[in-house]
C-alpha cells in the first residue's frame, strides 16, 4: 500500500485545473471539433458583412442630396394628403383629387409671384439704393444713436458698409444665379416626386404595413395613420398661421406708411414657419428697417409693440385654435427637436422635426402608460366544498 507521502507526491504531479479537469485538453477537443474550413468561412462572412455595411454607408453618403430631396418630397406629399382625402370623400377619384390640389398650388404660386415679385424687386432695389442715405439720416432722428455714433464712429462705418453692399451683391451675381438655378431644379424635383408620392400614397402605406408580421400589422397601420394625420394637420395649420402673420404685418406697415412693406411682410410670413425663433427674427428685421426708413418715434415703437402683442395673440389664441391637438410638446422639447432637425436638414429639417416628434410621442405614450400601470389583480380561485 502507498504511504501518505507517496499519495501527496502523486497529487502534486497532477495538472492544475478547475476541479481537476484538464483545461488544455478541453481546448484541444473544441479545436478538433471545429474544422479550419468552418473558421475560415466564419471569418470571410464577417469580413463581407463589415464590407457591405461600409459600402452601403458610402453609397448613402454619396446620394445624400437626392435622399434629402426624397424626404422633403415625401413630407410635402404627406402634408397635402389631408386635402386629397377630403376631395376623395366628396366623390372624386384620387388621380383627379391630386390634380386639383396640384393645380390649386400652382395657381396660388402664380398669383403670389404676379402680385409679389414686381413690387418686391422694385422696393428691394430702392432699399439697397437708398440704404446709405438712411444710415446718414439715422443720427438726426435719434439722440442716443448720435451719441453712440460720435463715440464709436458708427455712422461712417455703416455708411461705408451700406455704400459697398450693392457692389458686393452685384459681384456675386453669377454665384447667385447658379444657386438660384440649383434651387429651382431642386424645387421642381421635389414637386415631381411629391406628385408621385401623393398619387401612390395608399399603396405605399399598404406596402409599409406588409413589411411587418401579421400580428403587428394593425398596430403599424394605426401608427402610419397617426403620422399622416399629424404631419398633414401641422403643416397646413402652420401655413395658415404664417399667412396670418404676413397679412397682419403688411397691414400695420401700410397703415404707418412704412416703406418696403411688402418685402418685410413676405419675410415675416416665411420666417414664421421656423419654430420658436422665426417670428422673432422677422420682427427684429422689420423693426430695424422701420428705424432706418421711418421715424423711431412713433413708427418703430408702434411696430415693436405690434409684434410683441401679435406674438402673444398667435401663441395663445391663433395657434391653439388652428393647430389644436396636432402638437402636444413642451417648449423645451420643441426647441431641442427644432435644433436637431435644423442641424441635419436646415430650415426644412427644423420644420419637419416637430410633427415627427409629436407623432413619436403619440406612438410611444400608450406603451409607456401600459408599462407603469399596475398588474391586474389575480382572480380568486373558488374553494371546493
Amino acid at each position: 500500500m502507498a504511504t501518505g507521502e507517496e499519495q501527496a507526491a502523486a497529487q502534486a504531479e497532477e495538472p492544475v485545473g478547475a476541479a481537476g479537469v484538464d483545461e488544455a485538453g478541453d481546448v484541444n477537443v473544441v479545436a478538433d471539433r471545429v474544422p479550419p474550413g468552418l473558421v475560415f468561412r466564419w471569418a470571410a462572412a464577417a469580413t463581407l458583412g463589415v464590407l457591405a455595411v461600409l459600402l452601403t454607408g458610402y453609397a448613402l453618403y454619396t446620394v445624400r442630396s437626392i435622399l434629402v430631396l426624397v424626404i422633403i418630397a415625401l413630407f410635402v406629399a404627406v402634408s397635402l394628403d389631408p386635402a386629397v382625402r377630403w376631395l376623395i370623400r366628396h366623390g372624386l377619384r384620387r388621380s383627379l383629387a391630386v390634380t386639383i390640389v396640384l393645380l390649386g398650388l400652382l395657381v396660388l404660386f402664380a398669383i403670389s409671384v404676379w402680385a409679389i415679385v414686381p413690387p418686391l424687386v422694385d422696393q428691394g432695389g430702392k432699399l439697397f439704393a437708398d440704404l446709405p442715405g438712411y444710415v446718414r439720416k439715422l443720427p438726426e432722428q435719434s439722440r442716443s444713436f448720435r451719441e453712440l455714433s460720435d463715440r464709436y464712429n458708427l455712422t461712417s462705418r455703416l455708411t461705408d458698409l451700406a455704400a459697398t453692399l450693392p457692389a458686393k451683391v452685384a459681384s456675386s451675381a453669377v454665384g447667385f444665379v447658379q444657386r438660384f438655378l440649383g434651387a429651382l431644379l431642386s424645387t421642381v424635383t421635389v414637386l415631381v416626386l411629391a406628385i408621385y408620392f401623393m398619387a401612390d400614397m395608399p399603396r405605399m402605406r399598404r406596402g409599409l404595413v406588409r413589411l411587418f408580421p401579421h400580428r403587428r400589422r394593425p398596430q403599424v397601420a394605426e401608427i402610419v395613420n397617426v403620422v399622416v394625420d399629424k404631419v398633414g394637420a401641422y403643416m397646413i395649420g402652420n401655413l395658415i398661421i404664417s399667412l396670418f402673420a404676413g397679412v397682419s404685418t403688411f397691414l400695420i406697415l401700410e397703415i404707418l406708411q412704412v416703406p418696403f412693406a411688402l418685402p418685410m411682410a413676405l419675410l415675416v410670413a416665411v420666417t414664421d414657419l421656423i419654430p420658436l425663433i422665426g417670428a422673432t427674427l422677422g420682427a427684429a428685421f422689420c423693426v430695424l428697417v422701420t428705424m432706418f426708413t421711418a421715424d423711431i418715434w412713433p413708427d418703430a415703437v408702434i411696430v415693436l409693440v405690434f409684434f410683441i402683442v401679435y406674438q402673444q395673440v398667435e401663441n395663445y389664441l391663433i395657434a391653439p385654435r388652428v393647430l389644436r391637438n396636432t402638437v402636444d410638446l413642451s417648449s423645451v422639447s420643441v426647441l431641442l427637436v427644432a435644433l436637431i432637425g435644423g442641424s441635419v436638414l436646415g430650415v426644412a429639417g427644423a420644420v419637419m422635426a416637430i410633427p415627427i416628434a409629436a407623432t413619436v410621442k403619440v406612438v410611444l405614450t400608450p406603451a409607456l402608460t401600459a408599462m407603469h400601470e399596475p398588474p391586474p389583480p389575480a382572480e380568486a380561485v373558488p374553494k371546493s366544498s
